[in-house]
This record gives C-alpha cells, structure tokens and sequence, in this order.
C-alpha cells in the first residue's frame, strides 16, 4: 500500500514537471509571489513549441535563470528567479534610478564638477580632471582614468593613461565614474543609496525577494577610495524593476522614476567602440543599429551574463541571470552578448503573428 502511494506521489509530480515544460516551463515559484502568470504561451500570443527550442538552447549555455514579463504577466521563468546573486553591474542601472528621482527634487545637479561637489582620491586628481561634470561620469566620459573597485581584468588592460583624453569626450567603461557616482549620490542627498533604493524602488513596486542584508559598500583601499556598492538580487525582482522602466517610471499609476529621465537617460551619450548592438546613455545600454534598435531594445547589463532586456514594441521584459556567488566560478562559465541576444531573438521569433 505504501508503495502504491508512493508511486501515485511520483507520477503526480513527474505530471506536474512536464505540464510546466509543456506549458513553456512555468514551474519556477518557489514560494508564494504577487506576479501574474499566463495559463500557456498561447494565451499571450507566443508559440510553447518555439519557447520549448529556445529553453533547449538555454539549457545548453551556462544560464542560471531567466524569466520574460509580457504585457506584466509572466510568460515563462526558468530556473531558480527567486535567489538573490550578484547582480554585478546592473547595481549601475539600479543608481540610475535614484538618480533620477534626486535629480528631479534638485539634490543633484548633473552641471556640477567633481570640483564643486569635492571629490579626491589617491593619487590625487588633476585639474583637468576636476573638471569633469556628473553628466559625464554617467555616461561613462569622465576622462578619469584612475584604479578602481570591482575593475574585471579587461577594464585595467583597457585603461587609458591619465590624462590622455580631455572630460566628456571619450568613452571608456570605467568602473571609477561609476563608484564615484555613489559616493557623489550619498553626499549629495546626505542619505544612503541602498536605504534609499529600499525605500523609494524596492517597496514601491514590491520586489519580493530584496533585502538590505543582501548589500554592501566593498572597499578595496589600495585602489581606490571609492566604495562599489554591490546588490544581490533576485530574477523575479529584476524583472519589476525592467517593467518600471517600461512602463516609463510608472507603477500603479504613481510615478516613481521621473519619464523625462528615463527618456534622457536611453539617448546615445556614449558611442561605444568595437560594440556593434549597443552605445551608452546614462547607465543604460541602447541599441543604435538594426533589428535591435528597430524594436528599441535598451538594455541593463552586467559580467558573465546578467541582464534586463526591454523590448517596448513587444510589451516584454526579460532577465538573463547566471550565479557566480560559487566561489569556484570562472570565466568559463559566463554567457556571452551574443549568446544571450541569440536566446533572446528565440523567444522574440516565438511571438505568433496576429
């Protein structure tokens, strides 16, 4: 009889697991969430045969999790979206939103020269780099090319000699306008980002999963004196956050994130060289050429694969996650631009045609 039971329990389980795979594969939630789901692809207009091909092509690349929101119901979710895990650089596009917002209230004053709101470090800056505007180092031109936290091998290799390129006419991604960018924040607002993204981001459009315990400010002193301010943050809760911007810094009818910033913050500020999808605007990446940019793709990206696409011509979000809280992950386990783009023009072409 007990063996009987038990076999009725795996059955109904091994049920349930190939219902969610033929249903595209909804069978993420690990606990109880606030997301709407589609019964089927159908019933939003894409093709579970074609997810189905491209969760194939997802099982074969080194992705942790992904989830995509149409019209802000789930479509699919793949993997574990509930664990928090580096975001690594996306952190940037979560500071671009509180940025915003202070922007807007007249906190912060993107004409302002790290000058004029006193930032140093050691070795010192010049002169010419004083004069580099907080505009600048969100687009990623404050021709300060100085040691920095967080800095992966390629950013030193790619590092340009001080001085060699005057403020707000080169484009380098440096991991230094960015830490400075949160230290220029905190004082500024005399508040602290990851309180205030707390309270003015997370709260607001009920990120599930999101925590102050899951931040931290890293010092690395020999570098720089500029902290990196690091998340861990869950897919599910990167998605919200992709579908605020969609939805133009809208939730629930309130405005969080001003629409005017937004818009100004996905223009081309950057050109970026060797890039052939995206140039940079204010800690966004947008595609400028082809099919990409022809569905206004914008995109928040972060090392070894993390990522929020926003596709506004389909109504869709969708998040790329690979874990590298592993203490043993390398490189090689990383998920390309193209490999993810590749998965995303999948589930863009499993869209049926009205």
């Amino acid at each position: 009889m007990q063996k009987k039971i038990l076999l009725l329990i795996c059955f109904s389980a091994l049920a349930l697991i190939l219902g969610g795979i033929a249903l595209g594969a909804n069978t993420f939630f690990t606990s109880d969430t606030t997301w709407e789901v589609y019964e089927s692809p159908e019933e939003a207009g894409w093709s579970s045969q074609r997810l189905r091909e491209a969760k194939r092509y997802y099982d074969s690349l080194h992705s942790t999790a992904a989830m995509a929101i149409h019209d802000g119901k789930v479509l699919f979710a793949w993997g574990d979206v509930t664990q928090n895990t580096n975001a690594h650089s996306i952190r940037k596009s979560f500071l671009n939103s509180l940025y915003g917002i202070h922007v807007e209230k007249g906190n912060i004053d993107l004409n302002d020269t790290l000058g004029d709101v006193g930032i140093y470090d050691f070795p010192d800056l010049t002169e010419q780099e004083k004069q580099a505007k907080i505009s600048d180092l969100l687009s990623s031109q404050s021709g300060v090319f100085h040691k920095a936290g967080e800095e992966s091998l390629t950013m030193r290799r790619n590092r340009p000699n001080r001085g060699s390129h005057e403020p707000g006419t080169f484009f380098y991604y440096n991991n230094w306008d960015f830490n400075v960018l949160g230290t220029i924040f905190n004082g500024e607002t005399e508040l602290d980002l990851f309180e205030e993204f707390e309270e003015k981001i997370a709260d607001q459009i009920g990120m599930e999963d999101f925590s102050l315990d899951n931040t931290e400010y890293k010092q690395e002193v020999r570098r720089s004196i500029h902290p990196s301010y690091l998340f861990q943050v869950s897919a599910r809760d990167m998605a919200r956050f992709g579908q605020l911007y969609l939805q133009n810094g809208k939730w629930d009818g309130e405005q969080i994130v001003p629409e005017e910033w937004i818009q100004m913050s996905l223009r081309d500020h950057g050109n970026v060289p060797r890039n052939t999808v995206y140039d940079y605007g204010y800690l966004w990446w947008s595609a400028t050429s082809g099919k990409w940019s022809d569905l206004g793709l914008y995109s928040a990206m972060g090392r070894y694969g993390q990522a929020i696409d926003i596709i506004p011509e389909l109504d869709l979000v969708f998040v790329h996650r690979v874990n590298s809280n592993n203490a043993t992950f390398g490189f090689r386990r990383s998920v390309s631009q193209s490999q993810r783009l590749r998965l995303l023009e999948m589930i863009v072409e499993a869209k049926e045609s009205d």
